[in-house]
């Protein structure tokens, strides 16, 4: 049976789809490089990216060829064989972290998931002793996903409320608090620490370099791991691999997702050595994880970012692209705060609520997607060219310019 056209797709989302989102404004069909149409032939600049995961924009002819020859010829084995595929996937993403072992998931709050469980083993080695040894320290406002893990590392009343009683070991910190973070990690305690290089959830919230640096050298000091979520801003978004190069850090262990299947579902976490042996065999699993079809998907993204240079086009092109948004605190002081953020990964932080500013926004036919209560996100693809860059600038300048202030 025929699904139904996307002219019904409101109807149907009312009454079958849970509610657990807002009701979706619009039906969308088609999408081609940096560009979406919805059911009403109305094409918009997504400069949402799918939320970061878009990150070599719509139907890219490389990744598509890619992804469909596999398709027709290996989809799924499961882990208790070997793909080729992830073999491959695996060794590409070593070469940019750097020694290590892989393991693949189909999320960025799986990948997350399994740093905590990587937390528990480290802190059972550390210790001698099963539970001894749990603490987790996040950062205030940080986001790391709906799993109860995730949920327990997010300390944010509206990811939380409902859902208690939650994990224990969680300790919220601020971001870029130095001294705060050395008073709440513990040598005997704490396991691991875990941050975002730049939070994006809550409010496209950038680490410091001297924050990042400090920490991991108190994570030396105290035998803590030194856990980076780059699920958001990772595979190239801020004109590094990795965001955290920025500040010449080395984790030991990273979680990815979004962007690294440029729209295919996958996840995965790098694990530096000694760390990299504490999963063994049934300590972790999954079902999906790593298929020959994701993994595929993964190579098709780091083969067109090296092939087509996006990393450096990021870092070069975002410099003037962020000139022109600050100038829009010059444009509506009233209005808006600051612009932050790296690459591509922008908040035009707002003193008022983004929400509708979002949906202004895309009436005037640019995607965005709001953040922390504070901020319009911007999250173009990789490859969104200078007069792409140009026209979202003149859209903001447009509704912001013409925004009634409450």
């Amino acid at each position: 049976m025929n699904g139904p056209s996307s002219d019904s797709a409101a109807s149907n989302y009312a009454a079958n789809v849970a509610h657990n989102y807002g009701a979706p404004p619009i039906t969308l069909v088609k999408g081609q490089g940096t560009h979406v149409w919805d059911a009403a032939g109305k094409r918009y600049l997504d400069f949402a990216s799918g939320i970061a995961v878009n990150a070599v924009g719509h139907a890219h002819p490389h990744w598509v060829k890619r992804v469909t020859d596999q398709a027709g010829k290996l989809v799924h084995v499961s882990n208790l064989y070997r793909n080729e595929p992830q073999g491959q996937l695996a060794y590409a993403l070593s070469l940019r972290c750097g020694p290590g072992r892989v393991i693949f998931c189909n999320s960025g709050a799986e990948a997350n998931e399994g740093l905590l469980k990587l937390a528990r083993l480290h802190g059972q080695r550390k210790s001698g002793t099963e539970g001894a040894c749990i603490g987790v320290i996040v950062a205030e406002k940080a986001f790391h996903g709906r799993t109860f893990g995730g949920m327990s590392a997010t300390p944010q009343e509206k990811i939380q409320k409902g859902f208690r009683p939650l994990l224990s070991g969680f300790t919220a910190a601020p971001l870029n608090d130095l001294a705060a973070w050395d008073k709440v990690i513990d040598a005997k305690t704490t396991a691991a620490v875990l941050i975002e290089s730049i939070q994006g959830e809550g409010g496209v919230n950038p680490a410091t370099p001297d924050f990042l640096r400090g920490v991991e050298k108190l994570c030396r000091e105290r035998n803590v791991l030194f856990m980076i979520d780059e699920i958001q801003c990772g595979i190239g978004r801020t004109g590094k691999f990795f965001a955290y190069e920025h500040a010449g850090v080395k984790p030991d262990a990273i979680a990815m997702a979004k962007g690294l299947g440029g729209g295919f579902p996958i996840g995965a976490i790098w694990m530096a050595p000694p760390h990299d042996d504490l999963f063994q065999a049934g300590s972790h699993g999954t079902t999906f994880g790593g298929g020959p079809l994701a993994a595929t998907a993964g190579l098709a993204v780091l083969e067109i970012i090296e092939a087509e240079q996006l990393i450096a086009k990021v870092a070069e092109r975002s410099v003037g692209w962020h000139a022109e948004l600050r100038k829009l605190v010059e444009l509506r002081p009233d209005l808006v705060k600051e612009v932050r953020g790296a690459g591509y990964m922008v908040g035009v932080i707002l003193n008022v609520d983004p929400v509708p500013v979002v949906t202004a926004l895309r009436e005037a036919g640019i995607l965005t997607a709001p953040a922390g209560g504070v901020a319009v996100r911007l999250l173009p693809p990789l490859n969104a060219s200078p007069e792409e860059l140009a026209e979202a600038v003149a859209i903001l300048r447009q509704v912001l310019g013409g925004w009634k202030a409450a």
